[in-house]
């Protein structure tokens, strides 16, 4: 595994404790349950870890013990804005979930906890917030370590992140989700963070004790799951979780120095000080010869604990210390041993399906299929998602740069994620995509199962009003339940999810232009609506217009099991729909394709058993269920459940819903009727040739012909630390241009204001038609950060009449991208500036304006970027999201080039 070594770099480590709380119980009714004295000895002991781990300098280490939710906000801010390489955050304090919900939240030291029927944490970080700030920071590796609390609620978060934001973020979380964890006697670390300071310190390789990020999550897994239990009755095991990195690189976090064997013992640290004893120690030369560093008197005191002395360290009661015991010697299986670290498989899938494949993969993990006869875990599993047709093209002709990035803009570790040992597209014509053709060289080999293994027809989603309620006028021909429906209500609208994004969103494309349209561009009117399409079937449903009479007349295709699943929001924003079922619109097909890297191939016999193992689970087939192994039936019964529970139909036969005697494996008793769904619709859309799903999309992208895409970049000089590299503002627009076309007309303004006020931007690209590295090179060698301020309404509406002049043929769609900071965006609340910026955007032909915010809260509901995007009816886009992905989405709506 390719690891990030940041030594050298600008490093920054913030080490959060909160050791005492001024509200505590009994005294203080919505106080705390008390002070945690441990918490001092965490700080000291992990400070003085990492100023002798060789990464982080002196002054690159921060350690503090925030009163309010302010103080914490503000050291925050500073290491997120100082750090460029590696960025360190450390929490260790009182962790509180809602009690109606999961979200974690990290309690400061004048919290208070409000009871009710949902709880309030006054004086409290939530957690999403930190994620929140964290990404915009400018490091390039991002390391979380919690100890507290509920500190495995913190996963979901971040399993939330954009995908941009996973590549680089990398969690530790002391224990699993919805567990305690015990204060301990306040005279030692608390249990965890005394493990990850010996691992730190000792190192845990053979490598010159050196240590990554994923042998550390791997060691402590190990340690903590074989020696200690939560407090919980049955005694359960204590399973620290880890969150890696998605791209796949592993980040150095210490690479101490070798030491004379006669080097003295560092000094203890002083816990009432909160520091390290005397100050921080400078590094020691090495000896004459390499040997194990002295144990100071600090760390002698973190030997692993058992029995007894074990029940004393965390705080549980003498008289159940003997339980204690008994519980840690079953952990590892009959002979005592400890359970391996899990190995990991990378599962990629559609966005649509994303969820219902997460959820299986969790029910996977503590099935039988997935334990062994020592009762260890033997396989954890990643789930992500990716575009479908990026997903596709990268399969497809990018498997050399998926294994080795050599150019900004083709970079699918970056833009699609790690390289997957199991993919699940939507439908399986997409395998066969995204095959290369024999006589082109391949890195990858895709070994797909012959049949899918469940099915969800793509389905009208009609408001109950309008929706017809004869069993015969809810099934047929696309084209047929259209014209029906505008027929009883003439001012329905029809929307679509992006083709790009989704099979589903594809595959309702295919019907489309098949159902009587004589071409894309016709068929593309029928369902054309302000704004970009929704890129997922869940987000389309969440996302249609708030008010009760569009949300009324508003008909979706989307996959028939959103009409269970994807519904979330419908208590508040939605009318419930019932499904008409199109029978020339082909459906969702998911299939297990095992996916094998071409050349060494690591833990191959592992991985490979690996996978069969959960092949067989989630579809009733492969060596395992066929073997007639122990509990094969009831976890194949399991694999197949979650899928008929989110409401999903047999792969096979006459499509019956899962559960309802289809399949003898799958017994949920899901009733799709109560969900506006058919039991049995009858015949129901056939398989789909992958040349059809090809030509879809090339019609899609070119349905609106040629496009032009004028690019506005920030170059004031509040912007210099975001330029530089792939990430930088004008990497980003040079990335963006893969989806543009040789016959797309494109350019690239500088915005910042003359010091004379003539102009509010300069010309960095002449506006017209380019080879793709042309234009790169040109903004490289032209884009410059100029020491003035930048006017963004001057430059939008100097944008808008330039493109309305241009737009004049009437030809081809048109879009405005602005790349900025938001920094001069204060500048829009003087003088009703704002409002005549609107008022320019909503006045004349509409042209879309993307507004791409460098900082993570630029979209919020009320900023000006999120009022201009949503009055042109353009997107507006910050790093929450992967933000460098969905730009070049928006531009290739735009444009005609070929996302891969």
């Amino acid at each position: 595994m390719a690891r990030f070594d940041p030594r050298g770099k600008v490093n920054r480590a913030l080490l959060v404790g909160v050791p005492a709380y001024d509200f505590k119980q009994p005294e203080h009714p919505f106080g705390v349950s008390g002070d945690l004295g441990a918490v001092e000895h965490n700080l000291a002991g992990l400070e003085r870890a990492l100023r002798e781990g060789g990464v982080f300098a002196d002054d690159g280490i921060t350690v503090t013990r925030p009163h309010t939710v302010d103080e914490f906000d503000q050291q925050l801010d500073t290491a997120v804005e100082a750090a460029e390489g590696l960025l360190l955050l450390y929490f260790s304090g009182h962790g509180a979930v809602p009690s109606t919900g999961d979200e974690l939240w990290l309690l400061m030291r004048r919290a208070t906890i409000v009871p009710g029927d949902e709880s309030v944490f006054r004086g409290a970080v939530p957690w999403k917030s930190v994620l929140t700030v964290l990404s915009r920071a400018r490091a390039q590796q991002v390391v979380v370590i919690l100890d507290c609390c509920y500190a495995g609620n913190a996963s979901a978060a971040w399993n939330a992140l954009g995908t941009a934001q996973r590549q680089r973020t990398s969690l530790l979380m002391s224990v699993q989700a919805n567990n305690r964890i015990d204060a301990g006697d306040g005279g030692s670390p608390t249990p965890y963070t005394a493990q990850l300071v010996r691992f730190l310190h000792e190192g845990v390789s053979a490598e010159g004790g050196k240590v990554g990020f994923a042998e550390l999550a791997r060691e402590l897994w190990a340690y903590m799951s074989e020696h200690h239990t939560t407090l919980r009755e049955p005694a359960e095991q204590w399973e620290p979780q880890s969150r890696a990195a998605t791209s796949g690189v592993d980040v150095l976090l210490a690479a101490p120095p070798v030491r004379s064997p006669q080097a003295p013992p560092a000094s203890e640290p002083d816990p009432a000080r909160g520091g390290s004893g005397g100050g921080p120690s400078s590094p020691q030369s090495p000896g004459p010869g390499p040997g194990p560093a002295p144990t100071p008197a600090w760390l002698a005191r973190l030997r692993p604990l058992t029995g007894r002395r074990l029940a004393v360290a965390i705080g549980v009661p003498a008289a159940i210390a003997g339980l204690v015991a008994t519980g840690i010697a079953t952990l590892g299986g009959g002979d005592g041993a400890p359970c391996k670290p899990p190995l990991e498989l990378r599962l990629l899938t559609d966005p649509d399906l994303e969820p219902t494949v997460r959820k299986a993969a969790e029910a996977y993990l503590t099935s039988a299929q997935n334990t062994s006869e020592g009762g260890c875990r033997r396989t954890g599993i990643t789930v992500y998602s990716a575009g479908a047709a990026a997903a596709v093209a990268a399969f497809n002709r990018q498997s050399d740069p998926w294994q080795r990035p050599v150019a900004d803009d083709t970079n699918p570790q970056r833009d699609i994620g790690p390289q997957p040992d199991i993919w699940i597209p939507g439908s399986s014509a997409s395998v066969e995509r995204a095959r290369t053709a024999s006589s082109e060289r391949t890195y990858v080999a895709l070994e797909a199962d012959p049949e899918p293994f469940a099915y969800s027809p793509v389905v009208l989603a009609v408001p109950q009003g309008p929706a017809a309620e004869p069993l015969a006028e809810r099934v047929g021909p696309l084209a047929a339940l259209t014209d029906a429906l505008r027929k009883r209500q003439p001012t329905s609208e029809i929307r679509r999810t992006d083709p790009e994004n989704t099979d589903a969103g594809l595959l309702a494309t295919v019907g489309l232009y098949g159902a009587g349209a004589p071409d894309p561009a016709a068929a593309e009117q029928g369902v054309a609506q302000p704004g970009p399409p929704a890129r997922t079937g869940g987000d389309l449903l969440c996302t249609l217009p708030d008010d009760d009479t569009a949300d009324k007349r508003t008909t979706v295709l989307v996959p028939e099991f959103l009409l269970r699943t994807g519904v979330g929001c419908d208590r508040t924003t939605r009318v419930r729909r019932m499904a008409e079922y199109p029978v020339d619109v082909p459906g969702l097909t998911p299939t297990f394709v095992r996916v094998r890297w071409l050349g060494p191939e690591r833990d191959k016999a592992a991985r490979d058993g690996a996978a069969e193992r959960f092949h067989a689970w989630l579809t009733g087939k492969g060596a395992a269920a066929k073997s007639g192994a122990k509990d094969s039936a009831s976890a194949v019964r399991g694999g197949l459940a979650v899928f008929g529970n989110d409401g999903f139909r047999s792969a096979s036969g006459p499509r019956k819903p899962l559960g309802n005697g289809s399949e003898p494996s799958a017994d949920t008793g899901v009733v799709f009727s109560n969900f506006g769904a058919l039991d049995d619709p009858g015949q129901l859309g056939g398989p789909v040739p992958p040349a059809a799903m090809a030509a879809a999309l090339k019609g899609y992208r070119e349905a609106s012909g040629p496009g032009r895409v004028l690019f506005l970049l920030d170059s004031s000089g509040s912007m210099g630390s975001l330029w530089e590299g792939p990430g930088g503002a004008p990497g980003i627009i040079s990335q963006s241009l893969a989806g543009l076309g040789e016959q797309d007309e494109y350019g690239v303004w500088a915005v910042a204001t003359e010091r004379d006020g003539s102009r509010a931007y300069s010309e960095v690209l002449p506006f017209g038609k380019y080879q793709r590295k042309e234009a790169q090179s040109a903004i490289a060698a032209k884009a410059q950060v100029k020491d003035l301020e930048a006017e963004p309404d001057k430059a939008l509406v100097a944008a808008l009449d330039y493109m309305r002049q241009r737009g004049t043929d009437g030809r081809g769609p048109q879009l405005i991208v602005y790349i900025t900071d938001d920094e001069d965006n204060n500048r829009l609340a003087e003088g009703g500036r704002l409002g005549t910026l609107l008022q320019a955007v909503r006045t004349g032909r509409r042209i879309p304006v993307v507004m791409a915010s460098l900082d993570s809260a630029g979209c919020d509901k009320g900023k000006p970027d999120a009022a201009v995007s949503e009055a042109s009816g353009g997107r507006c886009l910050d790093t929450k999201s992967d933000l460098v992905a969905r730009l070049r989405d928006e531009v290739a709506r735009t444009g005609t080039g070929d996302q891969g």
